[in-house]
């Protein structure tokens, strides 16, 4: 594990609590005090403060990125190196340029690569993508992602250098990703529109932001993300298509709800604001938030020799998303998307929105009313005149 911090804590409670049989080797961290702490709490037999240390020791088999942004790259060029899979948090890159360069090192290296897009493994996400795919939606228009919350926990978030953005690049990657997986992985993004701003923090990077995202087949995939939403952690999903629509709710007001004191409470859950009122705590943070199946897919797949659900690729294809994003948001207009690299379906068109009726009409309305009859809204093909019928 490279790094002890906030996520890498809770990578290790799923690592350790889910299969049962995969354990943290070396835990790296720059803090010599974290790391021997981490590895007490852990159980770890090794710890180091040199990051090669832990990476080439003989023992480990796969690295587990949880480090600041800025340092993901040199921890993957140094899995290359010692050919050792390697998984990593999100975002994968600071910006595609770096993600791109990631991706083509671990290729050429030959190494397994898994990126550690929590959030496409949540047990909700999971169960309305078999819905999706089975088509009781039909076909998807339209997916918007949500997650907000106060800010994150630690000092290097708030720095754009070490980030390399701010709530965007922290929050609308997993959003992004949600989006990709509803609408299609293998559908192109090719534009984006997006407003972004510095509300109330006293940052360099924006805290709160709004995009849309259109794909090549007419479809529109929309993040909304804020490190200043007061009350908690926000995650809710949409997804609408011809034949039906989702809402997901993941962490607030999800049927468990709690008032208290506050005089025995501590940790609820994360990114709580208060231990006292009205409290929503999660039945099971681990498993909610999709860390257990997303280490058990990765796992899965590094035993069965195949990719996994969310390899590099797909941790290049959202930065490059959010790459067009920040520009928009500079620019005020629609950005086109840069893939160097494109594994996906190309010259998609947007589907024809005619639904025939008869020879002579299309169909644009049909419902029951009030009353029992069973009404028709048609237009004439040549005429574009539309009319109604009461059968």
């Amino acid at each position: 594990m490279l790094g002890s911090g906030f996520i890498g804590r809770f990578y290790a409670e799923s690592l350790h609590g889910q299969r049962s049989r995969d354990r943290i080797i070396s835990i790296y961290s720059r803090r010599e005090e974290s790391a021997k702490k981490f590895a007490s709490d852990y159980g770890c037999t090794h710890w180091t403060v040199e990051m090669e240390e832990a990476v080439s020791h003989p023992d480990v088999d796969v690295v587990c990125i949880s480090l600041p942004n800025n340092l993901h790259e040199a921890a993957v060029l140094l899995c290359c190196k010692h050919k050792k899979a390697v998984i990593t948090t999100k975002p994968l890159g600071r910006n595609a340029v770096e993600a791109k360069r990631m991706l083509e090192a671990v290729e050429k290296a030959g190494i397994f690569n898994g990126y550690l897009e929590d959030l496409v493994y949540t047990p909700k996400f999971l169960k309305a993508l078999e819905s999706v795919k089975s088509g009781a939606l039909g076909r998807i228009l339209w997916s918007k992602s949500r997650e907000t919350h106060p800010g994150p926990h630690s000092d290097w978030f708030w720095d754009l250098e070490q980030a390399g953005g701010g709530c965007i690049l922290d929050l609308g990657c997993h959003c992004v990703e949600i989006a990709r997986g509803f609408i299609g992985k293998d559908i192109k993004p090719v534009e984006v529109m997006c407003w972004a701003d510095t509300q109330v923090k006293p940052i360099e990077a924006e805290d709160h932001a709004i995009g849309l995202v259109k794909y090549e087949n007419g479809a529109i995939g929309q993040f909304e993300v804020s490190w200043t939403f007061r009350g908690g952690l926000d995650l809710r999903d949409e997804v609408m298509g011809t034949e039906g629509t989702i809402w997901i709710n993941n962490f607030l007001r999800t049927g468990f709800e709690m008032f208290t004191t506050g005089k025995g409470g501590d940790y609820l859950a994360e990114k709580a604001e208060s231990n006292s009122g009205w409290l929503f705590p999660v039945g099971d943070e681990l498993n909610d938030l999709g860390y257990n199946h997303m280490f058990t897919d990765m796992f899965s797949a590094m035993e069965k020799g195949i990719e996994p659900k969310e390899t590099f690729y797909d941790g290049y294809v959202v930065n490059a998303v959010l790459d067009a994003a920040y520009k928009s948001a500079k620019t005020k207009l629609w950005e086109p998307v840069q893939l160097d690299i494109w594994r996906g379906q190309t010259g998609l068109t947007k589907p024809s929105n005619l639904v025939e009726f008869d020879a002579d009409h299309y169909l644009i309305k049909e419902e029951t009313t009030h009353y029992g009859a069973k009404k028709l809204i048609i237009k004439n093909k040549k005429s574009g005149v539309i009319s109604e019928r009461v059968l």
